[in-house]
């Protein structure tokens, strides 16, 4: 239920289309609803703007569906991370309008796009085709959110030329996401050249050294480039709600 949905339910108590007994039923689960498995929190969408996201990897399959199946009935847009074909497929069953982003591992039910009006947009970059993965959790997020994202994908540092051909679409950004791996260093020379945020995801892309990722967060916290904030590891879907946040404050 978010914040729209609530001023038509009081509106409507108002005006003696809903009885004190309907207002009283629909409020009643308002904060949360309790599962036994898991307490939902439908009120989410009207303290933050976007109902609770469903964080899949580690739930079983029915747990999944169900979860999304109760978010779906109180809200039009909902959104799962980390879910896997099987996890889709059990959702679908009872959702009809879910869709599963397959590169991104997002189940998204987007009954109400929003409308943008504004030419403000976030900018996604990856620093090899690798990332795509992480970088796409990130802007698919920010999209059902209700941003307009442009994406610049494999662009590192081997081959510098490439990032300085994007330096228009940079310049043009509201908010900057960059997704990289290895020693992650594209994060550092992109907040160097933008006049805005960036927001950096260091991914577990590459060999060793790179720890899983371990190489790139601790480049990108120890960047020289002033601007430059910093996400955990291959966690594309905080950056995509950060990304949003500042987006519409700016």
């Amino acid at each position: 239920m978010n914040a729209d949905q609530v001023r038509n339910l009081l509106l409507a108590f108002q005006s003696g289309q809903a009885s004190l007994e309907e207002a009283m039923e629909q409020l009643r689960t308002m904060p949360f609803e309790d599962l036994g498995y898991a307490k939902i929190d439908h009120h989410r969408a009207v303290r933050q703007g976007f109902p609770e996201v469903v964080y899949c990897e580690g739930k079983t399959v029915e747990q999944v569906a169900s979860i999304i199946e109760h978010l779906a009935e109180r809200n039009p847009n909902v959104l799962g991370t980390r879910a896997s074909r099987s996890m889709f497929e059990a959702v679908k069953a009872k959702v009809s309008e879910a869709c599963y982003h397959e590169l991104a591992r997002l189940i998204c039910i987007e009954r109400q796009p929003a409308i943008i009006e504004d030419s403000r947009f976030i900018l996604v970059m990856t620093a090899g085709t690798s990332d795509m993965p992480i970088a796409e959790e990130a802007a698919l997020t920010a999209e059902i959110m209700g941003n307009r994202v442009k994406r610049v994908y494999d662009v590192g540092v081997a081959g510098i030329h490439r990032l300085l051909a994007q330096r228009e679409v940079i310049e043009q950004a509201n908010v900057i996401v960059v997704a990289a791996g290895m020693e992650g260093a594209l994060a550092s020379v992109v907040g160097g050249m933008a006049a805005k945020p960036v927001i950096s995801v260091p991914t577990s892309v590459g060999y060793g050294a790179n720890f899983g990722g371990l190489a790139a967060l601790l480049t990108m916290l120890n960047s020289c480039a002033a601007g430059v904030a910093v996400v955990n590891i291959d966690n594309g879907f905080g950056a995509g709600r950060l990304a949003s946040m500042i987006n519409k404050m700016r």
